[in-house]
């Protein structure tokens, strides 16, 4: 089958990741020692740095890993909680009834720096300089701007001219907006950074020490005051088109801490796939696969109207749950078990017919039917067949191409010649974001725009709950044997194309590039996750590289299709280990920046 790319063959390590410097830099992680979890981290940091656009130091990680010393999967959390005082009351107050998609209002506490100051802590081998100097050189010596991002700041320069003047001192250097492909720094995060690590190495030489006082640096020290200060004295322009203040506090800062979680999990035929919980929708990768379990794909060919159809009518039923009952479950309760059973998924494969479905269906829990019947209630002004809702939150790669919106988010994948294995995704702190801190150089994260504001719902808003993140890395199991890791950017997507991977290397015994060049497909049938929460109902976006005659079918089925050119949906990456210790590594050549190496 004909790739745009070998799939990278090597037994030392792989890395893959959304851009080739961030790659790169991980690769060298490996070089000098380092693991699959120093890998990573360092890939993340440059991600920062070359892709701010879509991810910025003030964002939030969940990363799913496996550890070949414990021998176990688990989850990182690094979803940063609602303000204290983020309460539906006080956004009320300011009448509204939704969280702006921008501006200091809709920030959550910032958890990425504390996620990966977590892992390295307890899994990592190299000292933090070593982490952290790839993404300094490049903030304090400059990077070659990808051209999507001098697009994006000329896009922001009105806003960044005449509301938020902090972040065009950094990003409309001598008022004008940066050329692509030429080097650009960023001087203030540069310093932020190097402060970080300069306290982390006046802690002493010990390297555990470090780590922790870089975390505090960053969640009590000098990083949560000027976030304090900021939100407390700066009214910013946000999409609610009012300035407001923010809530977020050092106190909030400081009274939260990442945590390692047990992976929801689900098996399919001879595979075992591991998500984040139900305060994120990586419930639904595995509610889709139950679902499917039961549909013969293998029979299908993997880019046949027959396989895009039965994705898609499961993604639908499994995205309809996700609004019903997936919440952080440390505020309510997600009958996680009953939504994975086989009983439940063979009621709900039943509801899938030859035709698209135009209507939401959750299905009910025994003891959840009234939470369901406000769900639905609350869920009813839904776009009609066809609407198109304007892309305000979250820039992925769905809005950039229904609406001229440019980017996602950001994702990392690596395996080591250990068998370690992790994948992560970043996200949040975007330069669309909010206004830039001056003293750090970057902005914080618009997180809580993804909480409803109203009662009763398992997403609504309150204080020190975690939004219902759209972020969502996988790894994967064959036969008890460590596999796969894998993950893209995309908001709402992100399951959806990783399901077209998955399916097409289990099913059809594709390898990583191959799943990946071959047409990607989603729908926005459901409400978006992100402000200002539409809906498109029977929609089905497919790249034309599908075919005509494809296209043709899947709209006779009743799928309101929309086609994108070809090479424009999904940014995904995977690493894989063969049993005998081959390692595997491929990235999407769609928008020419993901890039897989190992040796």
């Amino acid at each position: 089958m004909f790739t745009t790319r070998p799939e990278i063959l090597g037994t030392f390590g792989v890395v893959t990741s959304t851009h080739w410097l961030a790659t790169a830099s991980g690769m060298a992680m490996l070089e000098k020692g380092g693991n699959a979890f120093d890998a990573c981290a360092a890939a993340a940091f440059v991600l920062q740095v070359v892709e701010p656009h879509l991810v910025g130091p003030a964002g939030d990680m969940p990363a799913v890993f496996y550890s070949a010393q414990t021998k176990k999967v688990e989850v990182l959390c690094a979803q940063g909680p609602a303000p204290q005082a983020a309460t539906i009351a006080a956004y009320k107050a300011l009448g509204l009834d939704m969280i702006p998609g921008s501006g200091l209002l809709a920030t959550v506490v910032p958890g990425a720096f504390g996620g990966w100051m977590t892992l390295l802590r307890d899994h990592g081998r190299l000292r933090l300089r070593e982490v952290l100097e790839p993404a300094i050189g490049y903030f304090e010596n400059g990077h070659p701007m990808l051209p999507r991002v001098s697009d994006s700041i000329r896009e922001l320069t009105d806003l960044f001219t005449h509301e938020w003047p902090t972040s065009g001192a950094v990003y409309l250097p001598g008022g004008n907006v940066p050329e692509a492909r030429k080097l650009f720094a960023n001087k203030a995060a540069a310093a932020t950074y190097r402060r970080i690590l300069d306290e982390a190495e006046a802690a002493g030489s010990d390297r555990q020490e470090q780590i922790r006082a870089a975390y505090d640096a960053w969640y009590k020290g000098f990083v949560a005051e000027a976030m304090d200060r900021f939100c407390r004295s700066t009214e910013a322009m946000d999409s609610s088109g009012r300035r407001n203040k923010g809530l977020l506090t050092a106190d909030d800062m400081a009274r939260w801490q990442p945590a390692y979680e047990t992976p929801a999990s689900a098996t399919y035929h001879d595979w075992e796939v591991f998500k984040i919980g139900p305060w994120g929708q990586g419930p639904v990768f595995l509610q889709t696969l139950k679902i499917l379990e039961g549909i013969d794909l293998g029979s299908m060919g993997p880019a046949s109207p027959e396989f895009v159809h039965s994705i898609v009518e499961a993604m639908k039923l499994a995205f309809a749950d996700r609004e019903a009952y997936y919440g952080d479950p440390d505020f309510v309760k997600v009958p996680l078990a009953t939504l994975l059973s086989e009983d439940y998924a063979a009621g709900r494969r039943s509801l899938i017919g030859e035709r698209a479905s135009l209507e939401l269906r959750p299905g009910i829990v025994p003891g959840f039917e009234a939470q369901v019947a406000h769900a639905l209630k609350a869920l009813g002004a839904i776009a009609q067949p066809g609407e198109t809702s304007a892309a305000v939150g979250e820039p992925t790669m769905a809005s950039m191409v229904a609406a001229g919106r440019k980017g996602d988010t950001v994702h990392i994948d690596v395996i080591d010649k250990w068998g370690n294995m992790i994948a992560a995704t970043p996200s949040g702190g975007w330069l669309q974001s909010s206004p830039v801190i001056p003293e750090l150089g970057f902005p914080l994260n618009s997180r809580a725009q993804m909480f409803w504001l109203e009662e009763g719902l398992p997403a609504s808003l309150a204080p020190g709950k975690r939004p219902r993140t759209t972020l969502t890395p996988s790894i994967a199991f064959e036969r008890g044997e460590p596999r796969l890791a894998f993950g893209t950017p995309g908001g709402d997507q992100q399951e959806q194309w990783q399901l077209g991977l998955f399916l097409r290397r289990v099913h059809h015994g594709l390898n990583l590039q191959e799943a990946i060049d071959l047409p990607l497909f989603h729908t926005q049938h459901f409400p978006s996750s992100f402000y200002p929460r539409g809906s498109r109902p029977g929609h089905l976006m497919i790249e034309e590289s599908i075919g005509a005659a494809a296209l043709a079918e899947l709209t006779r089925r009743g799928h309101v299709v929309e086609k994108a050119p070809a090479w424009t949906v999904g940014r995904l990456t995977a690493a894989e280990r063969d049993g005998n210790g081959l390692l595997r590594a491929a990235a999407t050549p769609r928008l020419m920046q993901a890039y897989a190496a190992g040796r």
